[in-house]
């Protein structure tokens, strides 16, 4: 498609998905009194200055992951950078279109193009969505703790509150879960199952196949072999969820109305989102807009207008 006709094809293609989102979303807002002259002001008065740093932030935020996947597979093989890079921009321009059915994509890619065993990168994967979690753990415990320091003006700021506070918990103790799993096999679980598995894998068939692959994804799981490395990739994960939490203050700060959001407020209006990605449409999303209009609505008593233009915006960077 030449460039002259991307242009008004991607256009109409953004309308009929911010549509789309809205159209998912009237249920649950009430939308009845929804005015989407209001929409359309807020976003036509949006800050430029302000979405321009957040989308160069996401990008680096892209750049920051890829370092830690770097460390993650360069105990397994190849590990360019650039190449992870693209190929991590390509996984997740999939989870965009796709939804969360989107979500092998990546590491089959990482996998593919770099000729690595499937199941080690998609050990990889957990061992990332590992520190992931924790990283939102953490981030949403400091919200939950700078929560109380003002007052909110939002109806159900006390009753929201209180549920995140029980959704995090989970969420800890989840976490604390798979780093205890992860740390038994470090230190016990490969030599166990090869053992278990020895038999099996000589045995040859389907059976030999998957005992392979449980074996290379439990090797996945274990790349990060020094204190160096988990120091490292600890590292590179707390800035890449606190550039993201950045990106949430300033795509706030971009309408008026939810410019009410501070820095502390953020890590917040993140952790909503977050929760509410779990459940995302191809192409469309829906949960993590919901998350977001929740907080900006429900807790800081931002009307719904500049709550779904600050949310569809975040989703779409």
């Amino acid at each position: 498609m030449r460039a002259s006709a991307r242009k008004p094809f991607l256009l109409a293609l953004g309308l009929l998905a911010l549509g789309l989102v809205v159209y998912e979303l009237r249920g649950f807002l009430h939308l009845g009194g929804f005015s989407g002259a209001k929409l359309l002001t807020a976003v036509r008065e949006a800050n430029p200055y302000y979405l321009v740093v957040a989308i160069t932030a996401i990008y680096a935020c892209y750049g920051i992951r890829s370092l830690r996947w770097q460390i993650f597979q360069r105990n397994l093989g190849k590990a360019n950078l650039w190449k992870i890079y693209k190929l991590t921009l390509a996984g997740f321009a999939a989870i965009f279109l796709l939804g969360r059915a989107g979500e092998p994509v990546r590491p089959l890619l990482l996998a593919k193009k770099q000729d690595l065993p499937v199941p080690d990168i998609f050990g990889i994967y957990v061992l990332e969505r590992i520190f992931d979690m924790g990283s939102v753990a953490v981030i949403a415990a400091i919200g939950l703790l700078l929560f109380g320091i003002r007052p909110h003006a939002g109806d159900m700021a006390d009753q929201l509150a209180t549920a995140a506070k029980t959704t995090g918990t989970i969420l800890f103790v989840g976490v604390l879960a798979a780093a205890s799993a992860v740390l038994y096999l470090r230190l016990h679980g490969t030599a166990l199952l090869e053992r278990r598995l020895h038999n099996t894998i000589h045995a040859g068939g389907w059976r030999a196949t998957l005992a392979r692959f449980v074996l290379g994804f439990v090797r996945g799981v274990q790349t990060i072999r020094t204190w160096g490395d988990l120091t490292l990739a600890s590292v590179y994960s707390a800035v890449h969820w606190a550039v993201i939490a950045l990106v949430y203050y300033w795509v706030s700060h971009a309408f008026a109305g939810t410019d009410v959001v501070g820095l502390a407020d953020a890590p917040l209006v993140l952790a909503f989102s977050l929760i509410g990605s779990s459940i995302q449409l191809p192409g469309v999303g829906g949960g993590s807009q919901a998350g977001a209009i929740i907080a900006y609505t429900a807790i800081f008593g931002v009307e719904r207008e500049p709550a779904v233009a600050a949310a569809i915006v975040l989703w779409i960077i």
